[in-house]
C-alpha cells in the first residue's frame, strides 16, 4: 500500500503535529476494515488522536482509498475547528479522489517530482 499526502494536506498536518507514523497506523486500520465512515466514490473519514487526546479529541482526516493499492490524505480538520464537511467540498473531493486514484507509477512520480503530492514513508517518524 502507498500512502500519500496532498502539498495542503502535508502543511496541515506539520502544523498539527500529525506524524508519518500515525498516518501509517490510520491506514493500516483502515485496511483491517476500521474507517470511521465511508463518503462514496473511494472518500473515507479517518479519525486518528493527537499527542495522548485520543481520536475523540484528535483530528478528522479526508483521504482517497483504493484498500491493498493507494492511499491519499486530501483534507483535514481539528474536531473543535468544525464538525464536518459540506455537500460542495465532498463533491470536489470525490472528483479529486477520483483523479488521483487513476494515476498510474508515471503520474505518481511526476506529481512527487513537483512536491503535489508527498509519499509517506514507512520508516520511522
Amino acid at each position: 500500500m502507498r500512502i500519500f499526502q496532498t502539498k495542503w494536506f502535508a502543511k496541515w498536518a506539520a502544523k498539527e503535529g500529525l506524524l508519518g507514523q500515525a498516518l501509517r497506523d490510520a491506514v493500516d486500520e483502515m485496511e483491517r476494515g476500521l474507517i470511521d465512515a465511508d463518503l462514496g466514490g473511494h472518500v473515507v473519514k479517518k479519525r486518528i488522536g493527537l499527542g495522548g487526546r485520543g481520536k475523540s479529541g484528535g483530528v478528522r482526516t479526508i483521504l482517497a482509498l483504493k484498500v491493498r493499492d493507494k492511499a491519499f490524505f486530501l483534507y483535514g480538520f481539528a474536531k473543535n475547528q468544525r464538525d464536518n464537511i459540506d455537500y460542495n467540498e465532498l463533491q470536489a473531493l470525490k472528483k479529486m479522489a477520483a483523479h488521483l486514484l487513476a494515476y498510474d507509477r508515471n503520474a505518481l512520480d511526476k506529481a512527487i517530482n513537483a512536491q503535489e503530492l508527498i509519499e509517506v514513508s514507512y520508516e520511522q517518524t
